[in-house]
């Protein structure tokens, strides 16, 4: 196993800084995944506090004779120049990047370019289908802690779960919630102009849900009969094993080349789940942790099978 330094989008307005990690034996092509971010800024490794589930990822499936190229967010490395997008959506942030990504997979000659696949983890597992059918065309997906909920059904959610906490604080985060509930009431009957205008936070308009969440990634998933894994952890505070999973199982009922796997000691980030807690994230993710042979092995194997 060794990686190479890589920049997606060289050249570009926005060009990323990236690794490609490949296998020790390229006597031929061997297939490959492209990593794709979950929300907020990311680095390559997709690093949060003490855990880096990318670099996880990347260094076990080299092991199982699988390539991947991981690259930080646009906005991770861009955030300043992003900001004057007043109108910016999933499409910028995101698939743009993870396209250009698929693109040099497909160029290299070390690679299969019939078995690449993304790998999308949180928010990129939603967009992985999107990302697959705006272009990318490749062999698979593989969604671990995904959601068939639009991202506002699932922000209102978290922050319900939140507000579970100490008098002070459930009353901040109710006012909170009954705030954004309000704010998204109606958003599909806007037009794009009026979703423009309306704040969400920071530079974020209403506009970026609106955007995304004309289809949901079941509805891209059902359009499609490309092999797909879908991967959870039970203890998962962030996407809901009995809520998101069990919801995927149920409208993708009739769809061939689904396969899931649920991990019912690990959490959000797939290492061991240790509070439970929405309110202890940040306690939990400072725990180092790596993703372990199990979901690794789990991985290789969906993608030596098809």
């Amino acid at each position: 196993m060794y990686s190479e330094k890589i920049v997606v989008g060289a050249g570009s307005e926005y060009p990323l800084n990236g690794l490609m990690t490949l296998p020790s034996d390229l006597s031929k092509p061997v297939p490959a995944v492209v990593m794709v971010h979950g929300s907020g800024a990311s680095n390559m490794d997709e690093k949060v506090l003490k855990l880096t589930p990318f670099k996880d990822l990347a260094e076990g499936l080299a092991r199982h004779g699988v390539a991947s190229l991981r690259y930080d967010k646009r906005t991770f490395v861009h955030a300043r120049r992003m900001i004057r997008n007043r109108h910016l959506t999933v499409k910028e942030e995101t698939i743009e990047d993870a396209l250009l990504a698929v693109q040099m997979l497909k160029r290299d000659p070390r690679i299969d370019h019939d078995r690449i696949y993304i790998l999308g983890h949180s928010m990129g597992a939603m967009l992985a289908p999107r990302i697959d059918a705006e272009g990318a065309d490749v062999k698979g997906l593989i969604m671990m802690a995904g959601t068939p909920y639009r991202l506002e059904e699932i922000v209102l959610r978290q922050l319900r779960q939140a507000g579970r906490g100490s008098s002070i604080l459930k009353k901040i985060i109710g006012l909170e919630y009954r705030f954004y509930k309000k704010r998204f009431r109606g958003l599909y009957q806007m037009s794009d102009e009026e979703a423009k205008k309306k704040k969400f936070a920071g530079n974020l308009s209403l506009y970026y849900f609106k955007e995304m969440g004309q289809k949901t990634a079941a509805d891209y998933l059902l359009a499609s009969n490309k092999p797909v894994l879908i991967l959870q952890g039970g203890k998962d505070f962030q996407v809901l094993a009995k809520r998101d999973y069990r919801k995927f199982k149920k409208l993708l009922a009739d769809r061939e080349n689904t396969q899931y796997k649920l991990y019912p000691e690990l959490n959000h980030v797939f290492v061991k789940g240790i509070y439970n807690d929405i309110l202890k994230a940040s306690k939990e993710y400072s725990v180092e942790q790596h993703i372990g042979e199990d979901v690794i092995g789990d991985i290789a194997a969906f993608i030596h099978s098809n």
